[in-house]
């Protein structure tokens, strides 16, 4: 890890009164999933990202944190409290700990999770030389209300926490990139941090924005605890492309348009089958320009997939999703690789974490969408087939 941030600071000290009767006993990072609680999810996650100590702001019943995750030695991280009164805004609860809280540090909430990258995020903080970052989800599919602008410089030019606004686009969800010396902007007063920060950062162009198509799963309300645990519960899945991994392509400015015309590569039918028998949800993402360019219908390509799929059940596997881009390469649309675009739609459909799913592809084109998409990728060629680099992924531990 390059990033020099090892400290993570969670805001988790609210009564979660959305969240009654769930939260008469437990604050809401200690609802459970899958048979831990949401808190541990991230502090897992941390963890994993070279984040070394966790300070937890607390106020709501915080001996329920505190009693489960004590010093954080068995979670194999450093866990220190700030408890303060139930009563106090995040601004408050942030000032009073300031002693404990490192000269850069990454702010979170204790609601949300989100595949973080922190290397990544760290290079871009440093890049745009501010004093805080805010990690913000692009928002397109509407999945909540925006309460920012965001420049076509990556500076968040406006914070609005009301959500009333004009033009606002994207929202924040923390996971933010601080420089401690923004503190000092706190008064006495019991205030937000938000609404006293961010605001006077952006107006001095000093609050960039990590923008995210990776959609945010949280236990704020009771209608995203559903959303929230399918997520969580991770299913191993992979993504690969078709033409060139699945099967032999056609000639250059040539389509595959029927079933005639398709032919399985050496490999690929008994890699499928070993992704089926392992577990593994399959999904296909393909560019389809034929479509747009009169070569191919919707319905032409509609029925090769379903025959392709049907094949491959005789073979013993199963392809569940196929995702394609019909547009022409200069149609500025989002979904064409090397653009990642069919990448979140899969992840939003199937609650996917990028993070931790492989892309197989054989082209810099497909390279350049796993790093765009946040996925790991693997490389098809002749010396190594789709059949090779399943054994290889299969033979790595699931985490």
């Amino acid at each position: 890890m390059k990033n020099y941030l090892k400290q993570a600071v969670i805001l988790a000290g609210g009564r979660g009164t959305r969240l009654k009767p769930l939260t008469d006993t437990r604050p809401k990072p200690m609802i459970e999933f899958h048979g831990k609680p949401f808190l541990e999810y991230l502090i897992e996650s941390l963890r994993d990202q070279g984040i070394q100590k966790v300070l937890l702001l607390l106020g709501y019943l915080p001996d329920v944190v505190k009693d489960y995750f004590g010093d954080g030695k068995k979670f194999g991280i450093e866990i220190e409290y700030s408890v303060t009164d139930e009563e106090n805004d995040t601004g408050t609860r942030i000032r009073l700990a300031a002693k404990k809280i490192d000269p850069c540090f990454l702010l979170m909430y204790c609601d949300n999770y989100w595949p973080l990258n922190l290397e990544d995020m760290w290079q871009h903080y440093k890049k745009k030389k501010v004093k805080a970052q805010l990690t913000v989800y692009s928002n397109k599919d509407k999945y909540t209300k925006d309460n920012v602008i965001v420049d076509d410089n990556g500076f968040i030019i406006k914070y609005d926490k009301t959500r009333t606004a004009k033009d606002l686009q994207g929202v924040d969800i923390c996971y933010a990139i601080i420089d401690k010396s923004v503190l000092d902007l706190l008064p006495e007063e019991n205030i937000l941090f938000e609404t006293m920060v961010y605001p006077r950062l952006a107006e001095e162009k000093q609050l960039a924005a990590y923008v995210s198509d990776h959609r945010y799963y949280s236990v704020g309300s009771f209608d995203r605890l559903e959303m929230t645990k399918e997520f969580l519960r991770f299913k191993p899945s992979i993504i690969l492309d078709r033409d060139g991994v699945l099967n032999k392509k056609a000639p250059k400015a040539q389509y595959v348009k029927t079933w005639d015309e398709f032919k399985w590569l050496p490999g690929s039918k008994e890699a499928i089958a070993m992704l089926t028998q392992a577990g593994y949800r399959v999904i296909i993402v393909t560019n389809q320009a034929g479509i747009t360019r009169g070569m191919m219908s919707e319905s032409d390509l509609h029925i090769l997939h379903e025959q392709m799929k049907k094949d491959m059940e005789s073979a013993g596997g199963k392809i569940d999703a196929i995702y394609h881009c019909p547009h022409h390469w200069d149609d500025g649309c989002q979904c064409r690789k090397p653009l990642p675009g069919m990448f979140f739609a899969a992840q939003r459909d199937l609650y996917l974490d990028l993070s931790r799913t492989y892309f197989v592809g054989d082209d810099e084109r497909d390279e350049q969408a796993a790093k765009a998409a946040g996925c790991k990728y693997m490389h098809v060629s002749g010396e190594q087939n789709l059949r090779d680099a399943v054994t290889k992924i299969l033979g790595e531990k699931i985490e």
